[in-house]
C-alpha cells in the first residue's frame, strides 16, 4: 500500500491573481483533484487522502462556506461514473453531522457504488479535525498503538502540501508519524500530474529508516 495525503492550499490566492471570485479558485481546485486522481494508479498510489474542508473552516464567511459545499456535492455527483468506471472507492473522514443533507446524500450515494473497488481508495477529509478524532479514539476504548491506529486512517507514506505553507494544520496527526513530507510552491489549482511525479520521485529517493539506522550500516570498530 502506497498512502499519499494531499493539503491542497492555495485556491484563494490563484483566483486573487486573476482578479476573479473565491469560488473559482475552489472550482479549478476540484478539477486538480480529478487530474491527480487519474495518475494515481500510474504512480503506484493506492491510498489518496484529500483535505477538503476542516473544522476550523466553519469560521469562515457564511457565503464561501455555502460555495464550497455545492461545489463538493456537484464533485461527488459528476464524479460518481467515472469512479467506477477507473475502480476507485470513495469514502469520506470526519464528522458528518454538521454536513448539509444534500451533501450528505451525494457523500452516501458514491460511497455506496464503489463500496467493492479496489484500485485506489480516495478518501475526503470533510469537517475533519485529527485532534478530534484521537480524542474520540480514546473515549472509545483505544489505549494503545495498535487500537488508536485501527480506529483511525492508515499510516501516510508522503505528504504533499502546495502553495508554500508549511504545517499540517490538524490533518492526520497520529498517521503522519512517519510519513515523508513533500512541499511545493505550486498552487493547488495548477498542481497536476507532472507535480504529482515529481513528489512520488522525491519520495522514492530518501531513505525511510523509522528511527533505526539506514540499511546497510556497519559500525566501523574503534
Amino acid at each position: 500500500m502506497f498512502h499519499v495525503a494531499i493539503i491542497m492550499d492555495g485556491n484563494g490566492r490563484w483566483a486573487s491573481e486573476r482578479r476573479l471570485p473565491r469560488v473559482a479558485g475552489h472550482r479549478q481546485g476540484a478539477e486538480s483533484v480529478r487530474r491527480v486522481l487519474e495518475a494515481a494508479p500510474a504512480e503506484g498510489i493506492t491510498d489518496l487522502t484529500v483535505y477538503a474542508f476542516s473544522s476550523d473552516n466553519w469560521s469562515r464567511p457564511a457565503a464561501e462556506v455555502s460555495a464550497l459545499m455545492r461545489l463538493l456535492r456537484h464533485f461527488l455527483d459528476n464524479q460518481i461514473d467515472n469512479c467506477i468506471r477507473n475502480g476507485v472507492r470513495v469514502s469520506a473522514a470526519g464528522r458528518r453531522d454538521r454536513l448539509p443533507r444534500i451533501v450528505l446524500d451525494s457523500l452516501e450515494r458514491v460511497e455506496r457504488a464503489t463500496a467493492g473497488l479496489t484500485r485506489v481508495h480516495l478518501r475526503i477529509a470533510l469537517d475533519y479535525s485529527s485532534r478530534d478524532l484521537m480524542l474520540e479514539a480514546v473515549r472509545c476504548g483505544a489505549r494503545t498503538r495498535e487500537e488508536m491506529s485501527r480506529r483511525l486512517l492508515p499510516d501516510v507514506d508522503l505528504l504533499i502540501r502546495t502553495a508554500g505553507e508549511q504545517r499540517l494544520s490538524d490533518f492526520l496527526l497520529w498517521e503522519c508519524a512517519y510519513a515523508e513530507f513533500h512541499f511545493t510552491q505550486r498552487l493547488w489549482p495548477d498542481f497536476g500530474a507532472a507535480d504529482l511525479a515529481s513528489a512520488v520521485s522525491d519520495f522514492r529517493g530518501r531513505q525511510r529508516r523509522f528511527g533505526g539506522l539506514p540499511q546497510g550500516y556497519c559500525e566501523i570498530p574503534a
